[in-house]
Parts: C-alpha cells; sequence; structure tokens
C-alpha cells in the first residue's frame, strides 16, 4: 500500500517544502523624522476629511419632526 516515489524531472521543486535558507534578511532601515511626519500629517488628513464630512452630512442624513410644521414644499408648484 505504499506509494512509490517516482523521479520528477524538476527534483528541486519536489524538496522545496525541506529547503531552508541560512541567509538572513538585511535588517529594515528606521523611518527618519521627515518620514515619520508625513505619514503623521496624511494620518490626520485622512481623519480630518472624515470627521468634517460627518459633521456637513450629519444634518442632512436628520428626518424632518412630525409636528414641526413645517411641511416639504416644491417651487415648481407656486407658479400654477
Amino acid at each position: 500500500m505504499f506509494r512509490r516515489r517516482e523521479p520528477v524531472p524538476f527534483a528541486f521543486i519536489a524538496e522545496a517544502e525541506r529547503f531552508r535558507s541560512n541567509v538572513a534578511p538585511p535588517p529594515r532601515q528606521r523611518a527618519g523624522w521627515p518620514e515619520i511626519a508625513g505619514r503623521t500629517l496624511l494620518g490626520l488628513t485622512v481623519v480630518s476629511g472624515l470627521v468634517g464630512a460627518l459633521l456637513f452630512g450629519a444634518p442632512a442624513l436628520d428626518a424632518p419632526q412630525p409636528g414641526s410644521g413645517k411641511a416639504p414644499t416644491s417651487t415648481a408648484q407656486e407658479g400654477r
């Protein structure tokens, strides 16, 4: 019941699961002050844009109150 392992044309592909490299990648460079300041400024710009959109868009999402006395009217009906 054992499967016979047949040779493959590219044996290194079949053995790739067992391969371990002994070469370490180079260490990452630390971000300098200009890069940190740029990332912070970009983050603050995105957050302030979202907050501004929420502040300007919130009144448009409010439903009119039933007892407010103001009924939505169209200006197109005034000319008749």
